[in-house]
C-alpha cells in the first residue's frame, strides 16, 4: 500500500490549449470533461475535486491561480485539475483506463506540448485539504528541482513516509478492472465524441 491512511494523496494537472475556450480544435476535450469527472466521482479511491469559481458542481478550493507557464500563452485561465485520492495506485488506475485514457490518447490534438511536467502529485494530511496555490507551488517545485518525497510523479513515486516507493502494478490492474465495470455506460459514451 502507498500510502498511511493518514494521509491521502493530491494530484495537481496544468495544461495549455492550442486554441481558446469556444474554438472547434478543443471542443473534444470540453465535450469529455464532465465524463471525466463523474468517471473520477466513481472510481475507487476517490475521495474529492475542487470545482472552479462560477462553474456548477464542487466549490472550488480557494481562488484558481495558474504556473508561471501560463506566462506569454495569451491566456488568463488554462485546463488545470486539483483533486485527492486514497493512493497511487487508485489514482494510476483511474488515469491511465477507461474514460481518462481515451482523453490521454487524443491530448495531442488539444493541447501545446509542454515543456513543463503535466502534473505533479504530493501527499497532503488526511484531514488538509490542498488549494490550488499549494498544487501551483508543487508543480513548479517539481520542474525546478526534479521529483522528490515533496513533488513527485508516477514515474518516480514516494510514499507517504518521505521513502522512493514502488507501484504495485497488479493492484493498478484490479482496480481498472473494478472500475470499468462501473464506467462502461460513460466509456461508450466518450468513444462516440469528437475529437
Amino acid at each position: 500500500m502507498s500510502g498511511d491512511s493518514r494521509y491521502h494523496l493530491a494530484i495537481y494537472n496544468f495544461g495549455l490549449h492550442v486554441g481558446p475556450e469556444g474554438d472547434p480544435a478543443v471542443e473534444g476535450f470540453v465535450l469529455r470533461e464532465p465524463a471525466n469527472f463523474e468517471a473520477a466521482a466513481r472510481a475507487s479511491g476517490f475521495i474529492g475535486r475542487s470545482g472552479y469559481r462560477g462553474v456548477p458542481g464542487p466549490r472550488s478550493w480557494g481562488p484558481q491561480v495558474f504556473p508561471r507557464f501560463i506566462l506569454g500563452s495569451g491566456f488568463d485561465s488554462a485546463p488545470s485539475s486539483l483533486s485527492v485520492w486514497k493512493d497511487i495506485e487508485s489514482l494510476m488506475a483511474f488515469a491511465y483506463s477507461g474514460v481518462h485514457a481515451d482523453a490521454l490518447k487524443h491530448a495531442r490534438n488539444w493541447n501545446v506540448k509542454p515543456d513543463w511536467p503535466p502534473l505533479v502529485l504530493w501527499w497532503v494530511d488526511g484531514r488538509h485539504i490542498p488549494d490550488w496555490s499549494e498544487g501551483v507551488e508543487r508543480l513548479e517545485y517539481l520542474h525546478d528541482n526534479g521529483a522528490t518525497a515533496r513533488a513527485f510523479t508516477f514515474k518516480e513515486p514516494f510514499a507517504a513516509d518521505g521513502e522512493a516507493y514502488t507501484i504495485d502494478r497488479q493492484r493498478v490492474r484490479s482496480i481498472a478492472e473494478a472500475n470499468s465495470r462501473g464506467q462502461a455506460d460513460l466509456l461508450a459514451h466518450v468513444q462516440s465524441l469528437k475529437v
